[in-house]
């Protein structure tokens, strides 16, 4: 399937929110976002998708840091390289498990670490997948919101930063329109 924008926002001149229908592994930015687990083990869903695409020393970088700093706490991010990608890097962020507790605060911080750590590694464009909405069950529509209200706070929040290009990137029909029917009804477009 080919690459389509469905919505676009200007957040600022120099900063551009977008919703994105295609295969985030194929996605040629600075940084994918990983909707990891606190493991970062790479089994299934997009995690899985990006170590088959990007090789397996995506797994072995995320072993190794994990080895060295434990699991990935709920809410968090880490950086790896890309391996065999079109993107340089992989930021591992991990989302809220639905149920869990205090979850729309969770996946705020876990994309808002995501987004911190782009802008530190100076980052120009990153692509994340809508984080925790599939098999750890958090509503595909409370998703949207969430990533959109904190990308769009950040990006306010850093008008200075590197981070200029932020696409809100999935493939299947479903959630792609969610997040654009969202992202018309947050930005009034």
């Amino acid at each position: 399937m080919p690459r389509r924008i469905l919505f676009e926002h200007a957040v600022s001149a120099s900063q551009i929110i977008r919703v994105v229908q295609g295969d985030l592994t194929a996605e040629e930015v600075d940084a994918i976002v990983n909707a990891a687990n606190e493991s970062l083990a790479h089994g299934g869903g997009v995690a899985g998708a990006i170590v088959r695409r990007g090789g397996h020393i995506i797994q072995q970088e995320s072993d190794r840091w994990v080895q060295s700093h434990g699991p990935v706490v709920t809410g968090s991010a880490v950086l790896t390289g890309g391996g065999l990608l079109p993107a340089r890097h992989v930021i591992h962020a991990v989302g809220p498990i639905w149920g869990s507790g205090d979850e729309t605060a969770k996946l705020a911080n876990a994309v808002r670490t995501a987004l911190t750590l782009a802008n530190q590694h100076n980052l120009h464009s990153i692509s994340l997948p809508a984080i925790s909405s599939g098999i750890f069950g958090f509503p595909k529509p409370l998703c949207a919101q969430v990533l959109l209200e904190t990308i769009t706070t950040y990006l306010k929040e850093h008008p200075q930063g590197t981070l200029a290009e932020v696409n809100l990137c999935n493939l299947d029909d479903l959630t792609v329109k969610i997040f654009d029917d969202e992202a018309r009804r947050f930005f009034g477009d």
